[in-house]
């Protein structure tokens, strides 16, 4: 099964270059010309009295994303315009046809434009000295363009970032991954890159190539940034054994301790009471979703827990804030709908 997968996403790499939206585009504008050539022929045939176009064939065409052509030939060929079932399926047919349209035309605009989120982080815990730490977090790079992982890296440097996050899910394809990380490895900070691999990555050579450019690879392992604050990273639950408790195993009892998990599931199976905030990505926020609704996560084939951590903060069994980040890439090809990349900032700050 995972051969076939990693075939199909192989596909969708190369056939990324021409793009799922175009070919919907040319999918959809193709139907409602159809649509459209379909009533013209069958009001030909009713003023020469021939044989007619079932109705249940230019309804059907209708309803299945004809609806503008469908519509505009009831208006600009005055067909069909006085029927009853017409009137009402016709435009019916319209809102079904527009509905994509705006998704197209919203993933083509602001779903193209990379959001950087600024939150800030209230914890009893958070070191009182370390008031306005600022932590960003990158997760779900997949294929996005060095390019455009360059122009992120430029607007982090303006924005005065203390640590780097990246929480895993590079492309292994063509070795993609590489200037990913080259390009992040450019960020300036003032305590260093860390970060974890997610479902899609190799972590053997994706860890090699992090050491090479003083990328620090969580491992099931944690490191002190600062005093009071200490920093974990798990291993990605699909691929091998994310533990925790070994992770966290360095800190201290009175330690704010920041968890990185690729796969925000990690949450609800293992304990995660001494942990003060979790970072997770994977779920890309649904990917498609139908005005910002990730309809995808409830078949539950991504996430066991369908929209509980679709993106935002939500809570694991043990009540610990989880916050999963929607992503900065995208995944071989397919775009995003309603649903904007993010990378997110976190200012820290302790409760007032």
């Amino acid at each position: 099964m995972r051969e076939l997968f990693r075939a199909f996403s192989r596909f969708m790499w190369r056939f990324s270059d021409f793009g799922i939206i175009q070919l919907f585009l040319i999918i959809f504008i193709s139907l409602n010309i159809l649509t459209f050539a379909l009533f013209w022929l069958d009001k030909r045939k009713a003023i020469k009295n021939r044989w007619r176009i079932k109705e249940s064939t230019l309804i059907f065409f209708s309803l299945f994303l004809g609806g503008i052509g469908s519509f505009s030939a009831m208006h600009l060929l005055r067909h069909k315009n006085n029927k009853r079932k017409f009137k009402i399926l016709v435009p019916i047919g319209l809102v079904i046809a527009v509905i994509p349209v705006i998704h197209i035309i919203h993933a083509l605009t602001l779903d193209r434009i990379i959001y950087f989120n600024e939150i800030t982080f209230y914890s009893d815990n958070w070191p009182s000295n370390l008031n306005g730490y600022r932590i960003a977090f990158i997760t779900d790079k997949h294929t996005i363009q060095d390019e455009r992982m360059a122009e992120v890296v430029t607007e982090l440097n303006e924005r005065n970032i203390d640590l780097l996050l990246l929480g895993g899910d590079f492309s292994r394809l063509d070795n993609h991954y590489r200037g990913t990380l080259y390009e992040i490895s450019k960020a300036i900070t003032t305590d260093g890159i860390a970060g974890v691999e997610g479902n899609h990555d190799n972590h053997i050579s994706l860890f090699a190539r992090k050491e090479k450019l003083g990328i620090v690879a969580l491992d099931n392992s944690g490191i002190r940034i600062r005093e009071g604050f200490f920093l974990a990273g798990v291993q990605d639950m699909w691929n091998r054994n994310p533990n925790i408790e070994e992770a966290i195993r360095d800190a201290e009892n009175d330690d704010f301790i920041l968890l990185i998990s690729h796969n925000p599931d990690v949450s609800m199976r293992q304990n995660t009471q001494n942990i003060n905030l979790m970072l997770s990505g994977h779920t890309h926020g649904g990917q498609i979703t139908f005005f910002g609704w990730p309809f995808f996560l409830h078949f539950r084939n991504i996430t066991a827990y369908g929209t509980r951590f679709a993106h935002g903060f939500a809570y694991s069994k043990d009540n610990t804030p989880v916050f999963t980040s929607s992503g900065v890439g995208v995944y071989y090809g397919w775009p995003r709908a309603f649903n904007r990349p993010e990378v997110v900032i976190f200012t820290m700050k302790t409760n007032p």
